[in-house]
């Protein structure tokens, strides 16, 4: 059995005329005004410089643009990942965070290959609406201590010994 892969962008090529570039166009200027500045976020958040996070976010909006699978679909960071992140990168190094990277790559080249994607249609809208509701109390935990110019020193990333540490640098409060 060969696999013969076709990215959709190509399909929606077929007429593309200038009318849709100019709002192609704006579409990825207005993305770029918010994906940008979160991705250096981001990249803060989870323990390396801001300029990687532009060069993750620019690499990789590329890459969904030319191989996504939706005309209308639009990537960029998400703030699921700055606790996998940055936990991985305080845990095991920088290296190894690549090389989970990459292993997570992989993966889903596999699920895709697999056609995996259509299993979301079997989790329950709760799971989804919990997991969502999760991932904000996290990034919200990620910014107490600049929100509250806290002068907390290595704060864990996991949750609740973060909250422990900022906690006990609330007296710190700027």
């Amino acid at each position: 059995m060969a696999i013969f892969f076709r990215p959709r962008s190509l399909d929606s090529l077929a007429g593309y005329d200038l009318h849709a570039f100019v709002s192609d166009l704006g579409a990825g200027v207005t993305v770029a005004i918010i994906a940008l500045p979160l991705a250096m976020a981001f990249a803060i958040a989870s323990g390396v410089r801001p300029e990687q996070g532009l060069f993750t976010a620019i690499v990789a909006g590329f890459l969904i643009a030319a191989l996504g699978g939706s005309r209308v679909q639009i990537g960029g960071p998400t703030g699921a990942f700055v606790v996998l992140v940055g936990g991985v990168a305080a845990t095991y190094g920088l290296e190894n965070l690549l090389i989970c990277t990459m292993m997570a790559g992989a993966i889903l080249l596999l699920l895709g290959m697999a056609r995996a994607g259509s299993l979301i249609n079997y989790i329950p809208y709760p799971v989804t609406t919990g997991f969502t509701t999760g991932i904000a109390v996290l990034i919200i935990s990620t910014q107490i201590k600049d929100f509250f110019g806290l002068q907390a020193q290595s704060v864990p990333a996991e949750f609740f010994g973060k909250l422990l540490v900022l906690s006990r640098n609330l007296d710190t409060a700027q």
